[in-house]
């Protein structure tokens, strides 16, 4: 004799076949354009604290067309440190961010980006010398060594983000609505010791 299966069983199964058929492309295909921070670090340099770190642009077409085109875009790397407390919120020590412009001069046939931060202006002939300029952070000062307290817990974080409302304002509805904009990093967090 055959045993019978509940139907609930059968139901159960069939929403976990439908599940997985809907997740498993997105797990597959994962979009080869986003940036990402492969490391960073603070260190002590003399009296100091500085940050070192290095990110990895892919630029999706969308964003390589615009950019061929003439559009600027515009990149934030914000850094954070922030002291862990019990009560309340997380004290703010250090809130800043580095802003890069990049742009294609079709005349000059180059790649210019500007560091928005300090006004200097370095031009490439290819697009992956200009990203390797934005991809490498070092030594950036974020502190003096008196602002850390021994036996305080601090964490930092840091994330890069492409600035889509310094985008021409024809381009922004689009580049809300297209996942080929969505070129931000998450946050990358790592404890901070004295």
């Amino acid at each position: 004799m055959r045993a019978s299966v509940k139907p609930e069983l059968h139901l159960l199964w069939a929403v976990f076949y439908c599940l997985f058929a809907w997740l498993l492309p997105a797990l597959c295909d994962a979009d080869p354009f986003a940036v990402e921070i492969e490391n960073a670090e603070i260190i002590l340099q003399d009296d100091s604290y500085v940050l070192s770190a290095d990110i990895n642009y892919q630029l999706s077409p969308r964003a390589m067309d615009a950019l061929k085109n003439g559009v600027p875009l515009f990149w934030t790397v914000q850094v954070k440190v922030q002291q862990q407390r019990n009560y309340l919120w997380d004290r703010i020590i250090v809130n800043k961010k580095i802003r890069y412009r990049i742009q294609y001069h079709a005349l000059l046939n180059m790649y210019r980006v500007r560091n928005e931060n300090g006004g200097e202006v370095f031009n490439y002939s290819t697009l992956p010398a200009a990203l390797d300029f934005m991809s490498t952070v070092r030594d950036f000062y974020l502190m003096d060594k008196t602002e850390i307290a021994s036996g305080k817990d601090y964490l930092a974080k840091m994330k890069v983000k492409l600035d889509r409302e310094a985008l021409p304002l024809p381009l922004r509805p689009i580049a809300y609505a297209n996942p080929q904009w969505y070129l931000s990093s998450a946050w990358y967090v790592w404890p901070l010791k004295k």
